[in-house]
């Protein structure tokens, strides 16, 4: 390549960085790869109300990961993706009644101070990744073998 075209390539580049995808395009996306299931299935995520032209409101599932306290228990949680999603994080917070380290016992809401996937938000970061990094969380030896309410 010449100078020249080094020169658009570069400015290309950092063009490309410095656009980000407008929220609406990156619900669609999330929505669309929800709907088509993730993984194992033991993960799943939606949107509440089809008529939400916003896209805020959706429910997430998790099914308790083998070994752990958590086994064969299936959460609910609900996540809030507000008008600056995705540059900031959605609420969180569990429907089902859980005991975890990251969860306030009260509210049930997952705690960005206390789950780092969401006091470390990355644009990047997706619902998806939220409740699989959840799950994982269920796994930790902080939670696995913790004591839950009944269901």
């Amino acid at each position: 390549m010449d100078l020249m075209q080094t020169s658009r390539v570069t400015l290309f580049a950092k063009i490309s960085l410095s656009l980000a995808v407008p929220r609406n395009f990156r619900l669609l996306e999330e929505l669309e790869r929800g709907e088509k299931g993730i993984g194992d299935g033991t993960v799943s995520y939606g949107m509440d109300d089809a008529d939400d032209l916003y896209m805020q409101s959706w429910t997430g599932t998790i099914i308790g990961p083998p070994n752990t306290v958590h086994e064969g228990r299936i959460y609910q949680l609900k996540l809030f993706c507000g008008m600056d999603y995705p540059d900031n994080p959605p609420s969180v917070r569990f429907q089902t009644r859980i005991n975890m380290t990251c969860v306030n016992p009260e509210t049930k809401v997952v705690e960005p101070s206390l789950f780092p996937m969401l006091g470390n938000w990355r644009r990047e970061h997706t619902m998806e990744d939220i409740l699989t990094q959840l799950k994982k969380e269920m796994m930790s030896p902080q939670n696995r073998k913790l004591t839950q309410p009944p269901e």
